[in-house]
């Protein structure tokens, strides 16, 4: 399928329906059951079913359901007849999900059978289980499987209609409802086709929740407008259930937060490495350690299929070491950086042209700019204008006016700076700066950064409390139990003694590394992984004394 002229989702459809009839879409991993011509005829029988319960243009219908093919079929039947999707991320807790529904004016919703315990049932809602399409009602309506959907006429939907409106769920606690139109969605998706080419015999293998921006445009939308495949996990993505998918689909696509892969490698490959004296000491030399992880790489590349083509990471910022693991290893690594409130990405680079730190260009079409740029170091706030941004926030006016300047541009709250080749750098949040005792700013992401480099750690956060810089560092208790096991007799006491004997080596070997006024001055053992939003952010608010 080539540009299309009209940007809806619709219009998108119905090409896609046309031009990819016999091949697969929407899918379990395991099942080949669903052709695009089956999708649209379920797509059409479930808009009908809207339709027949009152469902008009311009109506808000939810989806509260986890990831499977008929997230998607919902999400569709609602857009094809003009009504404006609210998809609501499973982890929020029941008091958001009915504030949304009640923010929102939602009419309908679709629900999961293992979220279904999270509506408020007593609420004005009709609801749809979305597994069958079932109507849970006094009032009989058309059963799902009896519909004819030959009967089905789109609905007339313009470029500029609202599409989708999607709460965040941010690293600052307050969810706010983005509203994006048809063509902000289906436009990122076809910019996008130019970072990474897309073919129908493509592979997208889903792990992030559908009901965000990330996998939303980029593992929906995107893949059904060039006809290829995209398939969900029956199952939560632990490990073993991505393994055995892995296996089975062998993707050649797959869009994942730096969680995932900064797990596989600090709590894998990394204890490999320094399991043998040998290795551990050729680590340090940069010619060796590039063997170490081109081997470590391929092993792990047979991993994840052996037929990745694009490995896209996005939402948060991806630990230093890591993304160097990854490019030395010979990954198919993209960098994407990006908002919910720009449908999502804003600026990306694509397999084999990523820079080391970097998040890439702008994403074609979009205009970045630094405002307010420090004369010295070239940062300042990172701003945005396109086709991808958003209308604004659902009954906010005022909040929206302090993020869309008169001129048009998106204030993205994020620091960065360009290099001489135009790729974007991101420094961290400015909400999260921290002013230090004279006034200066310092940044905690750049402390974290160096922080998470350090052996044995796998995620920190750094707060100010009563003034002085203090880290929360979580480490590895894994893998200190497993290189401390000799001393079983008072095991947990002794791995206990030595998470403190390396957070005090921690703490002076991050601060060898720091200017003076962002030194820390004291770090505390985190015990239990850090809260996170579904990007797999740290919920810093939570964090704050």
């Amino acid at each position: 399928m080539g540009r299309l002229e009209f940007l809806t989702i619709p219009a998108m459809l119905q090409a896609s329906f046309k031009d990819y009839a016999k091949n697969q879409s929407l899918v379990f991993v395991g099942e080949e059951n669903r052709s695009y011509a089956q999708l649209e005829i379920e797509v059409k029988k479930a808009a009908l079913q809207l339709q027949s319960i009152g469902v008009k243009k311009g109506d808000k219908v939810a989806i509260l359901s986890m990831n499977m093919p008929q997230w998607g079929i919902a999400f569709f039947a609602a857009s094809v007849i003009g009504a404006v999707v609210v998809p609501i991320l499973p982890d929020f807790h029941p008091n958001e999900i009915k504030n949304i529904l009640t923010h929102a004016e939602v009419s309908v919703v679709y629900v999961s059978e293992t979220l279904f315990s999270k509506l408020d049932t007593s609420a004005d809602l009709t609801v749809i289980r979305i597994e069958n399409f079932g109507v849970v009602s006094k009032t009989a309506f058309p059963v799902y499987e009896e519909i004819d959907a030959s009967q089905f006429v789109y609905e007339k939907i313009e470029e500029q209609d609202l599409a989708s409106i999607i709460y965040t769920s941010g690293t600052t606690g307050k969810s706010k409802g983005v509203m994006l139109t048809h063509k902000n969605i289906v436009w990122t998706a076809q910019q996008c086709w130019q970072i990474q080419n897309i073919v129908p015999t493509d592979r997208f293998l889903s792990v992030l929740p559908l009901s965000h921006t990330l996998e939303n445009t980029l593992v929906l939308i995107l893949p059904l407008k060039y006809g290829a495949s995209v398939h969900y996990l029956q199952k939560p993505p632990v490990a073993s259930v991505l393994l055995a998918a892995l296996k089975v689909v062998r993707p050649t696509i797959m869009l994942i937060v730096p969680l995932i892969v900064e797990k596989i490698y600090k709590t894998k490959i990394l204890p490999q490495i320094n399991s043998k004296f040998i290795t551990r000491i050729l680590f340090k030399i940069p010619t060796f350690r590039k063997i170490l992880h081109k081997v470590a790489g391929k092993k792990l590349y047979e991993t994840f299929g052996g037929q990745l083509k694009f490995f896209g990471i996005g939402g948060a910022k991806l630990d230093d070491n890591v993304e160097r693991f990854l490019m030395e290893a010979g990954f198919p690594l993209a960098i994407g950086y990006g908002m919910t409130e720009s449908s999502p990405l804003l600026a990306g680079a694509g397999v084999g042209k990523t820079k080391f730190l970097s998040t890439g260009p702008a994403m074609p079409g979009v205009q970045l700019r630094i405002a307010n740029a420090d004369k010295v170091t070239g940062q300042g706030e990172i701003q945005a204008k396109g086709e991808n941004v958003m209308l604004g926030y659902y009954k906010e006016p005022d909040i929206t006016k302090e993020t869309i300047t008169e001129d048009g541009w998106l204030r993205t709250g994020d620091l960065g700076y360009f290099d001489q080749s135009g790729n974007l750098y991101i420094k961290g949040r400015i909400k999260n700066m921290i002013v230090g005792s004279s006034g200066e700013n310092i940044y905690p992401e750049e402390i974290e950064s160096v922080i998470n480099r350090m052996e044995y750690v796998l995620e920190s956060l750094v707060v100010q409390q009563k003034g002085k810089l203090v880290a929360l560092v979580h480490l590895n208790m894994e893998e200190l139990e497993n290189k401390y096991q000799h001393a079983k007799s008072e095991a947990i006491s002794f791995v206990n003694e030595k998470a403190e004997e390396i957070l005090k080596e921690i703490q002076g070997k991050v601060n060898e590394e720091l200017n003076k006024f962002s030194q820390i001055q004291r770090v505390v053992l985190q015990r239990n992984p850090f809260e996170k939003t579904p990007t797999q952010k740290i919920k810093r608010f939570l964090y704050y004394a």
